[in-house]
């Protein structure tokens, strides 16, 4: 008997690993592994989703007009620019469904976030890496590695897992060495929690060109990960072919009013960025002391790396962390195996971290 017969590149998909939840046998878990808010959802946003419970019968509106408004509200954008998508990860598989294929090139950062070359695979096109500096974006890297096949260039700023990112300037001059046939796409999941002077989101490039997107998600400062729900925002023209190409109805209705109520309670949004302000550099500082190498990361996780702990590596960290009842992430599939990526999560997780590796490592007095 034959068998039906899977298109170019799909068996090459390495599937993607979400971060593990669950430790057999473990009395408590602390589930530091996805990059999950550390305060959950808005009150708001919860309360939106129960009260819809009796409508669930009811298709979604296929627009999501009232979540494009809220946002638009919120960041004072054109709400007419405003794609929704299940998630940012639909909205990255959209764009690389319309805008490449069969012979083409998707580029992205050596430790860029898996979904890119995923994405690119399912559509037939060929991912391709540029190297980082210092596990950091390398602007003159990707010029570098755009070809005539290139169709779509990814950016994760901040990037996820390094949690590093470049300045608004190297944006734009990474815009401004790329042919306008090349789509730039700025991955902002984590700009709600950047506060550096030098740092942009991309929704300015967004408005001045005709060949720039900025996606975002509701999964990390707005706690709605289980709802799976995001946004991009471009120029009209490539809005439209989106919209061409997306689910008639890919976001659900509890999705949209969880999200328009997470958008809008910016008190809420603030009290998690103050939270995150306070244990990241927290948390960086202590496991700098530990004598490991962190990355200057402006998320809401860390990098962690054991190089130089020849007896002390990611893995052993990683099995001795799960004998604590802790969950973080390996980084091997990044390229990056002699790291773990550690969530911010609340102040007495932190500290179970911090006390469980310097255990590991020897160092608690």
């Amino acid at each position: 008997m034959s068998a039906p017969i899977v298109q170019p590149g799909i068996m090459d998909i390495a599937p993607y690993v979400a971060g593990e939840s669950d430790l057999e046998g473990a009395a408590r878990i602390i589930k530091l592994s996805s990059n999950e808010s550390a305060l959950g959802p808005s009150p708001d946003a919860s309360s939106a989703f129960a009260a819809i419970a009796q409508t669930l019968h009811r298709y979604p509106d296929g627009d999501c007009a009232e979540l494009r408004r809220a946002i638009a509200e919120t960041f004072i954008l054109d709400a007419a620019k405003i794609v929704c998508g299940s998630g940012s990860d639909e909205i990255i598989s959209l764009i690389c469904q319309a805008f490449a294929g069969p012979g083409d090139e998707v580029l992205y950062s050596e430790h860029g976030f898996l979904m890119y070359p995923i994405s690119a695979k399912a559509v037939g096109a060929t991912p391709v890496t540029a190297p980082e500096t210092d596990l950091t974006t390398d602007v003159d890297a990707l010029l570098a590695g755009v070809t005539d096949k290139t169709r779509i260039v990814f950016v994760a700023n901040p990037n996820n897992p390094t949690g590093t990112y470049i300045s608004a300037s190297e944006l734009e001059r990474l815009r401004a060495g790329l042919r306008d046939d090349v789509l730039l796409v700025i991955d902002a999941a984590y700009a709600e929690y950047v506060s550096r002077d030098d740092y942009a989101d991309g929704t300015a490039l967004v408005e001045a060109n005709d060949n720039v997107i900025m996606t975002r998600t509701f999964s990390k400062i707005y706690g709605l990960g289980g709802m799976r729900l995001g946004w991009g925002y471009m120029p009209p023209a490539l809005a439209d072919v989106l919209h061409r190409v997306r689910g008639p109805f890919n976001v659900s209705a509890a999705a949209q009013a969880a999200g328009a109520a997470a958008v809008r309670d910016t008190a809420f949004t603030d009290r998690v960025r103050s939270h995150n302000d306070k244990w990241l550099p927290w948390t960086r500082g202590r496991l700098i002391g530990l004598g490991l190498r962190v990355t200057d990361s402006v998320g809401n996780f860390v990098l962690v790396c054991f190089q130089g702990h020849p007896d002390h590596g990611a893995a052993a960290a990683d099995a001795f962390l799960k004998g604590d009842g802790i969950i973080v992430r390996r980084m091997a599939g990044y390229g990056l195996p002699e790291c773990l990526r550690i969530t911010v999560g609340t102040e007495d997780e932190m500290r179970a971290v911090i006390d469980s590796l310097g255990r590991f490592l020897g160092k608690n007095e």
